[in-house]
């Protein structure tokens, strides 16, 4: 809001009794008088109340028109930050816009990837795929923060590329469930072995199925599954892992 001001009524009388205090004689018009300030009579005398009052009303007007023009200054300022802020609404209206179709569409991958991978801790990444789907229908959740879990799940699954791990977990094996060890190299292949040690495997990626090893192979896994839960240091091991396969 501007504050304008104008010349007190005050000055406007002030002018005029200073011309009747002209000396007879003297013709003295408004308009002199709001130009000229008269002087005093002599050398150190003190200064007519009424002149005194004009310098003080003057003084006030010109501190208002400075004020006045600072004011200016800051509202042509707040109305540029405005239109940015506006502009800056719209921005984000289109990025939400845009970012719900990546967000669903990352989603549909994640979990397309899980289901052709190894099928290694299967509760566990189930789980987290179903809280992201979960997540992403909530109206009280943020995009940024649907799209931050994401990347989180991300890069877990990213993980599991670089890691070996030994955990237990159950399997059906002849059409019985059995509780078995599996040893995960990396994303390069899955191995179980019976809690017993009397039988080992691993999972075939190009029949989608179990397969049993020889009994070769049972000592490397064990030495494998002791590796991975670092109970003793790495060692080179010889196991069967799946042929590469061609780059699409």
């Amino acid at each position: 809001m501007l504050i304008s001001c104008r010349p007190p009524s005050c000055l406007a009388a002030a002018m005029l009794a200073l011309c009747a205090l002209a000396a007879p004689g003297q013709a003295v018009s408004a308009a002199g008088a709001a130009g000229t300030v008269p002087q005093a009579e002599a050398p150190g005398a003190p200064d007519h109340p009424l002149l005194a009052q004009y310098r003080a009303v003057s003084r006030q007007t010109a501190a208002l028109t400075i004020y006045n023009r600072h004011l200016q200054d800051l509202l042509a300022s707040q109305a540029q930050e405005k239109t940015s802020l506006e502009q800056q609404l719209k921005d984000i209206e289109v990025t939400k816009q845009e970012i719900v179709p990546l967000i669903l569409h990352m989603l549909d991958s994640l979990e397309q990837f899980v289901r052709m991978d190894l099928p290694f801790l299967p509760e566990e990444r189930q789980q987290r795929l179903a809280q992201l789907k979960a997540l992403v229908v909530r109206p009280d959740s943020t995009e940024a923060e649907k799209f931050r879990r994401l990347m989180e799940a991300f890069q877990v699954e990213n993980e599991y590329g670089n890691t070996i791990e030994a955990y237990k977990g159950n399997i059906v094996l002849n059409g019985t469930t059995s509780s078995v060890n599996f040893l995960r190299l990396g994303r390069v292949a899955l191995y179980y072995q019976r809690l017993d040690g009397s039988e080992t495997g691993f999972w075939n990626k190009e029949e989608k199925r179990w397969q049993t090893l020889p009994a070769d192979y049972r000592n490397a896994i064990r030495d494998g599954l002791r590796i991975a839960r670092k109970e003793t240091a790495p060692d080179l091991l010889t196991l069967p892992v799946p042929a590469p396969e061609a780059a699409r």
